[in-house]
């Protein structure tokens, strides 16, 4: 699959975890105050675009795209539209959460966007992978390594959910929007937890830092 990784304004901290997945090879597309990531993260850009209202508009060999200020698409959407356009099904979006709850929420939903699209695609904060499953995923695993995995409805109703090898186990069950009964799982130790779900759609977080 060709990788695209997409580097938003968002705070990282934890630039180790960030960097182990992005790979040499990868088309690395920064979205205006991404560049201030530039440095620490270290990957070359093979795309920078923005309508740079948070960050000076750089001076670089690099293909640059100029937005507009006032458009339908935010500049990661926009970034995600051009990567497809580019041909790529791998996606990897960095510091997309935590700056501005509407700009989370707005990121999440891009995930949902690739997903039916049937494209693949993780976000990458300090703390976690969030990524959509569904009915199509089969059997989606989880190493023991993490420290609590996370289930919520990505949308009305998902049903016929079924977890194994976990603290919290389910099987035929059903989840909704409002109630999060899957917060803040865990996989038995020497096992890994197998999820699975026949109807609608679910995040799939798996906490990795032992400090969250």
């Amino acid at each position: 699959m060709k990788k695209c990784v997409i580097i938003g304004g968002s705070e990282i901290r934890n630039y180790e975890w960030v960097k182990s997945h992005i790979n040499e090879g990868d088309f690395c597309i920064y979205c205006d105050s991404g560049l201030y990531h530039l440095e620490s993260l270290g990957a070359e850009p093979g795309l920078i675009l923005g309508d740079f209202d948070s960050h000076p508009e750089p001076d670089m060999d690099v293909e640059t795209i100029k937005l507009p200020t006032e458009k339908d698409d935010t500049d990661t959407v926009y970034a995600v539209k051009e990567a497809i356009k580019r041909g790529y099904t791998d996606f990897v979006l960095v510091g997309v959460i935590g700056k501005r709850f509407d700009h989370t929420l707005g990121n999440l939903s891009i995930l949902l966007m690739l997903h039916e699209k049937n494209l693949s695609a993780v976000i990458v904060d300090d703390y976690s992978e969030i990524r959509v499953i569904s009915k199509e995923n089969g059997v989606v695993t989880v190493d023991d390594d993490c420290k609590y995995f996370s289930i919520l409805c990505a949308g009305g109703c998902a049903k016929g959910i079924k977890i194994e090898d976990a603290k919290y186990n389910l099987e035929n069950a059903d989840l909704t929007m409002e109630f999060p009964l899957g917060v803040s799982n865990e996989v038995l130790p020497g096992k890994m937890a197998k999820i699975s779900v026949n109807e609608g759609r679910l995040f799939l977080i798996k906490i990795v830092d032992k400090n969250a």
